[in-house]
C-alpha cells in the first residue's frame, strides 16, 4: 500500500500542517494516485489559483512488481513554472520535467512542488508499506 499525505505551504505558514489532506491505494499493478488541481481525476488537490501545479502534475503508479513509480507528468508548455524535488533517507535530488523515479519498497520520503515564482510549495509525503501475506500450512 502507499499512503500519501499533502500540504500547500506558503512563506507565511511554512511548518504548518493545515489543510494537510490524505490518499492511499493498493500496492497492486496498475493501481494510481494523482496530484494536481483537476478534482475530477486527483485524489490530492491543490488550490485552483496554485497555477504552478498543473491540472495533473505527479502520478504515482504501482508496476507489475508491486513497485510505486513517480512521474511528473508533462504539462502543455515546453518548460515548467515549478521544480520537483524527492528526499529519501538523505537523498535529495531533482525529478525531471516529464521524467520517472522509482520509490524505494517499502521506503518513506517526501516530494516538493515549489514554486519558481513565489515562496510556496506543495508537499508530498510518501510511506510504501510492504504488506505480507501469512498463510497458515
Amino acid at each position: 500500500m502507499l499512503e500519501l499525505t499533502m500540504a500547500a505551504v506558503t512563506a507565511a505558514e511554512e511548518g504548518a500542517t493545515a489543510g494537510m489532506q490524505m490518499a492511499d491505494a493498493p500496492s497492486e499493478p496498475g493501481a494510481v494516485l494523482r496530484v494536481g488541481r483537476d478534482r475530477s481525476v486527483c485524489r490530492l488537490v491543490t488550490p485552483d489559483d496554485w497555477l504552478f501545479v498543473s491540472r495533473v502534475h505527479l502520478e504515482f503508479q504501482c508496476g507489475q512488481d508491486s513497485t510505486w513509480h513517480l512521474t511528473w507528468l508533462r504539462g502543455s508548455l515546453p518548460e515548467p513554472s515549478s521544480e520537483v524535488r524527492i528526499t529519501v533517507g538523505e537523498y535529495t535530488g531533482p525529478v525531471a520535467y516529464g521524467g520517472t523515479v522509482a520509490l524505494p519498497r517499502g521506503g518513506n520520503g517526501e516530494i516538493v512542488i515549489h514554486d519558481r515564482t513565489a515562496p510556496r510549495s506543495v508537499n508530498v509525503g510518501f510511506y510504501h508499506v510492504n504488506v505480507g501475506f501469512y498463510h497458515e500450512v
